[in-house]
């Protein structure tokens, strides 16, 4: 810890619930967030915060902290760059690392949805997952920090946590969306902060997308099923545990 605080990092994933996530954390009076919160501030996707440093990088987006043990960011694009991992690990004093992720078919309709809604996104749900599992679309990297239309190859969670994993062991916590939004893992979560639980363990739904739900057709969730089948399987074998997905799959998303 520096200055009697402790940072947690919050890394994606992106139509994870992270945005419900934030505002649990930022509710607790023991927790600062990153202000401003929109856009997120991806400070550690640049080799610049290693020449600031620790002191800019906390009186830049932590000047509200008060007296906060925790202070706390949250940067869903940080998961698809390992290189993040090594500069939050040189500028932060031992920092916690939180992931958080949800059934990828799920994820996948909330991303075509969350891309459709802001007009970057034209095809149809189908046509747009069905592309996906082949090639997914090319993409401008000086517009957007991540790709727009990785709506599948970003629910391959191990492939992602990997590097993560590697670099931050314990530091690293991966979690999933339904547990965090039923309340069933949120003293969990605090307690592995150090940190007492919130009085109020639940928050209203957050950066959901408009109208109502798209069905992907029974032939094409069936391929989409298969083709996670083996990277689910992965990522039980990295978190050592079985998925909250694993008994019922969600053809719906947020």
């Amino acid at each position: 810890m520096t200055g009697g605080h402790r940072h947690l990092v919050v890394i994606g994933g992106q139509r994870c619930g992270t945005t419900y996530l934030a505002d649990l954390l930022e509710a607790h009076p023991d927790v600062a967030l990153a202000s401003p919160r929109r856009p997120e501030p991806k400070v550690f996707l640049s080799d610049e915060v290693l020449a600031r440093g620790h002191e800019w990088y906390v009186e830049t987006w932590f000047a509200d902290r008060g007296s906060a043990r925790v202070l706390a960011e949250k940067s869903t694009s940080y998961i698809d760059h390992p290189d993040a991992a090594a500069r939050i690990d040189r500028v932060l004093d031992e920092p916690l690392v939180l992931a958080q992720v949800r059934e990828p078919v799920a994820r996948a309709v909330s991303h075509w949805r969350f891309s459709a809604h802001h007009g970057v996104e034209h095809r149809s749900l189908h046509d747009a997952l069905a592309e996906s599992l082949v090639q997914e679309r090319a993409w401008d990297p000086e517009t957007y920090s991540v790709s727009p239309f990785a709506y599948v190859s970003r629910g391959d969670y191990a492939a992602a946590l990997r590097p993560w994993v590697e670099r931050f062991g314990e530091r690293l916590r991966v979690q999933f969306m339904d547990e965090v939004v039923s309340g069933e893992a949120v003293d969990d979560l605090f307690a592995w902060m150090g940190l007492p639980a919130p009085q109020h363990k639940e928050r209203e739904p957050a950066n959901e997308s408009p109208g109502e739900e798209p069905e992907i057709g029974a032939e094409l969730l069936q391929r989409l099923h298969e083709h996670f089948a083996p990277r689910d399987q992965a990522l039980r074998e990295l978190l050592g545990r079985s998925l909250p997905w694993d008994d019922t799959r969600h053809e719906g998303a947020r």
